[in-house]
């Protein structure tokens, strides 16, 4: 979401997970790095600055709000999945 609070985009909505590989500039560098912070099943909001965010500027979907160029954005993330990794067992 924008910092008014406005999404931008959301899989939750297209109801299917968002997957990339962490570290291969598929993303944003803030969500990169917010995501090696995390543990499976962890959900975190992420606040990124606008550098490490969208330089440029994003231009979303229709009825979406534009993100303006090295604005800060905000992503509520739920860490589903890392391969190779499996939960610990309790």
């Amino acid at each position: 979401m924008v910092p008014s609070g406005q999404i931008f985009d959301s899989s939750l909505e297209k109801g299917l997970p968002y997957l990339f590989r962490v570290g291969s500039g598929q993303v944003i560098k803030g969500l990169d790095e917010g995501i090696l912070t995390m543990k499976v099943g962890g959900t975190r909001r992420l606040y990124i600055p606008g550098q490490l965010a969208f330089p440029k500027g994003l231009v979303s979907a229709p009825g979406r709000p534009r993100v303006a160029p090295s604005s800060p954005v905000i992503f509520d993330v739920n860490l589903v999945y890392i391969p190779g990794l499996e939960l610990d067992e309790e």
